[in-house]
């Protein structure tokens, strides 16, 4: 009976430090001090099969973590907070469930780094709409976990914005910041007050625009990836 309670102590034990959110992952032959880390955060309704596409155009060197929303909106497609859509024009989100999401991120970050053993500084966050949201929010408010973000059709929610951005950690943020210019979903004026946000904290970013609408073009992609391989 005391090996049965301390098996299933272990047991227990090893339930909680699983990790926080499934995903899938395309590995180098050999990870070493020069491999860097790309995660990968899908939008609003979609999976980790989604983004993962990208993979196999990416460097060889390069280790690629697709993460999957823990909401299960049925159908294959996953939520990482709900959205209430009230009406046609207003979309509202609960800001505790926000939070909440972005620090599930934030500790998924840190399990990932740990188990492959990257450092911050060779690590690159991409989101896509929702996942760009708080892959914003994530590094804005942890500068030390992740510094090199590809913001893909998304926005800062500045409810997300920490109480202080004056300290020299985010003096080594840099964003590759991307909209489609017909974007029916979130529309690119929103996405257009992010360069001017970064700018007034004097954090480096880059901003273009693509003529579709809430997606990710050919070129957006080459661009994207040229800015990957110029920071590896």
């Amino acid at each position: 009976m005391i090996f049965l309670k301390s098996h299933l102590m272990c047991d227990f034990y090893f339930f909680m430090k699983k990790q926080t959110l499934n995903y899938i992952k395309k590995k180098p032959i050999i990870i070493d001090s020069k491999t860097s880390l790309l995660i990968l955060l899908h939008g609003y309704g979609s999976n980790k099969e989604d983004l993962f596409s990208f993979a196999s155009e990416l460097p060889d060197n390069l280790l690629v973590i697709s993460a999957e929303a823990p909401i299960d909106m049925g159908y294959g497609g996953y939520a990482w907070y709900n959205i209430h859509f009230n009406n046609a024009q207003s979309k509202f989100s609960d800001p505790k469930e926000v939070r909440e999401a972005m620090e599930n991120i934030a500790n998924f970050i840190d399990e990932i780094q740990d188990k492959y053993h990257i450092l911050p500084e060779k690590t690159f966050l991409l989101g896509f709409s929702q996942g760009t949201i708080l892959s914003y929010a994530v590094a804005l408010n942890y500068p030390k976990k992740v510094q090199k973000v590809i913001a893909l059709s998304g926005y800062i929610n500045v409810d997300l914005l920490p109480h202080q951005m004056s300290d020299n950690s985010h003096s080594k943020l840099d964003f590759f910041i991307s909209h489609g210019s017909v974007d029916q979903v979130i529309p690119v004026e929103w996405a257009k007050k992010a360069p001017q946000i970064l700018n007034n904290y004097n954090i480096n970013n880059c901003y273009s625009e693509y003529p579709v609408g809430h997606g990710v073009s050919p070129q957006n992609f080459f661009a994207f990836k040229k800015w990957i391989e110029e920071r590896m």
